[in-house]
């Protein structure tokens, strides 16, 4: 389980396909510390398991179901990805239950800057436009936010200018893709 709270900004530092999916090696810094073989990541809200790492990066085998359900099949190397390592139970959940299981793809269908804030407008696919909850959680490639409007298969956050900074969203632009997994909560009461 993660909170939606990004640790860092990753680099891609490798990118190879494989038949049945692909190997995903990525440099970081804050999220190795502790780091073990075997352990979870969310990298853009996806949770992979570590193979292998060294002082500066990890790599991560992804499923064929992963590299078709997520944006992560779309990486390349020198992208930037959220970070965020599994929480525990000892520790403050800051954003909300997230499992690291994406829904599906969304597209960013507009920004708006006001001030230092940000209103990002979201396209999702249907099937999963039932489990939006208006004011209520949604993670953005794997970054914890709340859902202000809801107008059939669109809906829209706002950004604050900390988030922006510390997350890939601070450099989206509409017609780009992110990993969506809707409230947890909304999903098992329905």
């Amino acid at each position: 389980m993660f909170t939606g709270i990004i640790e860092e900004l990753g680099t891609v530092k490798g990118v190879r396909r494989q038949s049945d999916g692909m190997r995903l090696s990525v440099t970081a810094r804050v999220v190795m510390d502790g780091m073990k073989t075997g352990e979870s990541i969310a990298v853009n809200g996806a949770c992979l398991t570590v193979t292998e790492f060294d002082h500066i990066s990890f790599t991560a085998d992804v499923s064929g179901e992963t590299v078709n359900r997520t944006n992560i099949g779309k990486l390349r190397v020198g992208d930037k990805v959220n970070l965020e390592r599994p929480m525990m139970l000892s520790d403050r959940l800051g954003g909300h239950l997230v499992s690291g299981h994406v829904d599906d793809v969304g597209v960013i269908r507009g920004v708006d800057r006001r001030g230092g804030m940000s209103i990002f407008t979201f396209e999702i696919p249907k099937e999963i436009q039932k489990y939006l909850i208006l004011k209520g959680s949604i993670a953005i490639d794997g970054i914890s936010l709340t859902v202000n409007e809801v107008h059939g298969n669109r809906f829209t956050v706002t950004v604050i200018p900390h988030t922006a900074d510390m997350t890939t969203l601070g450099f989206k632009k509409g017609g780009d893709t992110v990993n969506l997994e809707t409230d947890l909560i909304g999903k098992y009461v329905e």
